[in-house]
């Protein structure tokens, strides 16, 4: 497939590039600083800015599939999405976050005592997020939402899915990027989310 991916120098971008192109999967690599992306087989490296929708969406024409792994709390939602809408590209991938899971019915992560203040407005930035999205009409789009510990780690391809509930065990919650990104790009190739998000963990 030929993909475009939003963020492609990040930490969770990082390793969803890394796992696009193993896998053989022809990407454009976006990022403010195109000197900042890995240099990988069928990766193309581009300039993107999401505070510059309209040349942004000329960057995003062409694909199969949009990948955005932007923090929310950085972003304007009425920029990237209707970036991503401009493009006419209607599969549109979402690196979400842990804070918009519930944790009993009802109840969000983010909305818990012992959230970290520090991260509280970007946990906040993904639950409006996924609310715009669930309210689109024009995109076929999935929000992957990682665990709450969400760290540098192995490939290890083991791991488990769930929907709207964070995934713990006893020893907490988390997920690495390399497995994060084995299970988005499992999503792309086999869809089985389509307008729904979807969260992985050990």
């Amino acid at each position: 497939m030929k993909i475009a991916l939003i963020g492609a120098s990040g930490q969770a971008g990082s390793r969803i590039l890394s796992e696009l192109s193993a896998r053989g999967h022809i990407v454009t690599a976006i990022a403010r600083d195109p000197s900042k992306v890995a240099s990988l087989p069928n990766v193309t490296a581009a300039h993107g800015d999401i505070d510059a929708p309209e040349a942004l969406a000329e960057v995003l024409r062409g694909h199969d599939a949009i990948i955005s792994s932007v923090h929310f709390s950085a972003s304007d939602p009425d920029k990237l999405i209707g970036a991503v809408k401009a493009s006419g590209i209607s599969r549109y991938y979402v690196v979400g976050g842990a804070g918009s899971l519930e944790i009993a019915p009802g109840v969000l992560l983010v909305n818990t005592p012992e959230f970290p203040a520090i991260y509280k407005a970007e946990a906040q930035g993904g639950v409006e997020y996924l609310n715009r999205l669930k309210a689109e009409n024009d995109l076929d789009w999935t929000f992957l939402s990682p665990s709450a510990a969400f760290v540098p780690g192995e490939r290890t391809g083991t791991f488990r899915l769930g929907k709207d509930r964070l995934l713990t065990t006893e020893k907490g919650s988390s997920i690495s990027f390399e497995d994060f990104a084995v299970a988005l790009v499992d999503e792309i190739e086999t869809p089985a989310h389509v307008r729904q998000r979807f969260t992985v963990g050990y």
